[in-house]
């Protein structure tokens, strides 16, 4: 036989049905507001100042003390001749001019090109170098040549051993203190790579003999100058 629920029971089944639906209750209203709920994003941006940019530019010129060897052609790039370049804004560069007429590449020497912008000039230094010659060791010939000869050009006379033709180019003979009118004892010298080289050469009166009737003997004449131990060079 089925028994029903006392009132005691029935009050404490009410009273707990009716916390449990209190706390749904609770539970929904808590997620609606938390649904609800405004999120605030903020969004932060960096400027970068194009100014420290523009600060690594300058107007200002710095020139290059320029070298080339002799004989070479120079540059038409401006920017070659600026320490610079690459801080200097583009269009001043395009406003630049370069001027290197007064530089002489056929001439070694110490020079000063100009590069200017509007009525503003900046002198430059340009060097132009000798040619680099070869490295030879040089040894000169000590001559004897007969009173009255003539002197010879050729490099090859004065010079001992084998010389390229670039060498030989590059020698500069100096016999201006070789009297071949006058027996007797002279220096002469040959410049090559900026090095002095100092030779001797003897002018010598040639001996003669004088056959008398009386005697068939050769006599010798004697000379005013004794003739020197070297042997004489044949002349081209």
């Amino acid at each position: 036989m089925k028994q029903g629920l006392t009132n005691k029971e029935s009050r404490v089944l009410s009273i707990t049905l009716a916390c449990c639906g209190l706390l749904m209750i609770a539970s929904g209203l808590t997620m609606t507001l938390s649904g609800d709920k405004v999120v605030v994003k903020h969004t932060y941006t960096l400027d970068i100042a194009e100014s420290k940019v523009a600060q690594a530019q300058t107007n200002e010129l710095k020139l290059k003390d320029m070298e080339l060897e002799i004989n070479n052609p120079l540059s038409l790039n401006i920017n070659d001749y600026l320490e610079n370049a690459n801080e200097i804004e583009p269009s001043i560069l395009k406003a630049l001019k370069l001027d290197t007429s007064t530089v002489n590449i056929n001439q070694a020497g110490s020079y000063n090109y100009i590069i200017q912008y509007k009525k503003k000039k900046y002198n430059g230094v340009f060097v132009i170098k000798p040619k680099e010659l070869p490295k030879v060791e040089i040894t000169l010939k000590n001559l004897s040549l007969e009173k009255g000869s003539a002197l010879s050009t050729n490099v090859s006379t004065y010079i001992s051993g084998e010389l390229t033709d670039e060498v030989k180019n590059n020698i500069i003979i100096n016999l201006k203190d070789v009297n071949t009118t006058q027996p007797g004892e002279y220096q002469y010298t040959v410049t090559y790579d900026n090095k002095l080289y100092t030779g001797k050469i003897w002018i010598y009166e040639k001996q003669t003999t004088i056959i008398t009737p009386n005697s068939p003997d050769e006599i010798p004449t004697p000379s005013n100058s004794p003739v020197p131990e070297v042997t004489p060079v044949n002349e081209t």
